[in-house]
């Protein structure tokens, strides 16, 4: 039997490495507090403030953020239609083999009948001097006859079964030469929106980066404190046992860093927190924030339980774990670590109970 063996998409692992490289390397927190950086060519005599250079990283990151989710979208579909287009070549294969198989067996019998039908059967019948052996050969031909004509009906349909695979196939590989496109385009945008981060930055003198780095900092432990003060305070049950164990799993990653296309155990991008929180408990969720928006019940947000997924932005490029007391536990953006939050500090697209 023939075998079809497929090999992965050359440069997807090489690509998670590059972006853990991107993400640290663009991180504020992580930014030195010494060795101030030279303008750029060009820059204008007055640099933009610390206020103004966080406002516009922060609009990058979420700019590549989505350019993730949708690397992370097509990341998965690129691996579905991996496995459905090396299924249908193995089955393409087995059908070439079978077909091949049939037609050797039909032409043994054509053969057969050919040598022994080359006189009309009542002249033979006169001739043969063992009439009655001749009648049982006849009968035996007959047969023949019909197992031909089963093994041509089989032919046929082995024919058309293997042309429809073939099709199939060549559809499949057209989509995901499509989708190997889109994960390029994707990977181009993270890398342009980070690099102009990066250079925004170094548009700061190193006292400045210092500053900034301090000021996120204690605005991160801030939102902690306040994450786990109203979670102390909050007496909400879980939506389920299951969502009890995957918040649980969420919370335990408090302080774990921010990365690209990253689902644990010690780097995390939004989505890939709860995807890997949920397995946790034993539930294996969609990838990406805008396919786990559909991946369970829609609820209010007034409805929202500890354990719910809470989708953000209206192109749910963004989500969270419904935590308690107006808190969720999420993982930010490059340069952040997975915290708890305000469900008010972004605009809720929906929450979705699982």
């Amino acid at each position: 039997m023939s075998t079809y063996s497929r090999s992965p998409l050359p440069g997807a692992r090489r690509f998670t490495r590059a972006l853990v490289f991107t993400a640290a390397a663009t991180t504020v927190l992580g930014m030195a507090a010494t060795g101030a950086a030279g303008a750029a060519p060009g820059a204008p005599a007055e640099p933009p403030t610390r206020k103004d250079v966080k406002a516009q990283v922060d609009q990058l990151y979420e700019e590549a953020e989505q350019a993730s989710e949708k690397f992370n979208a097509a990341l998965e579909e690129q691996r579905q239609l991996q496995s459905d287009t090396g299924s249908l070549q193995n089955q393409v294969a087995v059908g070439q083999d079978e077909l091949n198989r049939l037609r050797a067996g039909l032409g043994s019998v054509a053969a057969a009948q050919y040598r022994a039908g080359g006189i009309d059967p009542a002249v033979q019948l006169m001739l043969d001097s063992d009439p009655a052996g001749y009648l049982y050969r006849a009968r035996t031909l007959d047969q023949s006859a019909e197992r031909q004509n089963d093994t041509l009906r089989q032919v046929i349909d082995s024919q058309r079964r293997l042309d429809q695979r073939r099709a199939e196939t060549t559809a499949k590989l057209a989509e995901l030469e499509s989708v190997r496109r889109t994960l390029n385009e994707s990977k181009q945008e993270i890398r342009q929106r980070l690099t102009k981060a990066q250079r925004l930055l170094n548009t700061l003198g190193a006292g400045e980066r210092a500053r900034m780095a301090d000021d996120d900092a204690r605005d991160a432990a801030k939102r902690a404190a306040r994450g786990a003060e109203r979670l102390d305070l909050g007496n909400l049950p879980a939506a389920s046992s299951q969502a009890a164990a995957a918040l649980a799993a969420a919370s335990s990653k408090i302080g774990s860093p921010y990365v690209y296309g990253s689902t644990g155990p010690r780097t995390f991008d939004c989505s890939g927190l709860m995807y890997w929180a949920w397995r946790q408990a034993g539930v294996t969720l969609p990838r990406t924030s805008q396919q786990q928006a559909s991946a369970g019940q829609r609820i209010s947000l007034a409805e929202a339980r500890p354990g719910d997924l809470v989708i953000f932005y209206r192109d749910m490029h963004h989500v969270g774990m419904y935590a308690g007391g107006g808190v969720v536990v999420h993982a930010p953006y490059p340069g952040a670590r997975v915290r708890y939050e305000s469900v008010s500090a972004m605009p809720v697209s929906g929450v979705v109970r699982v």
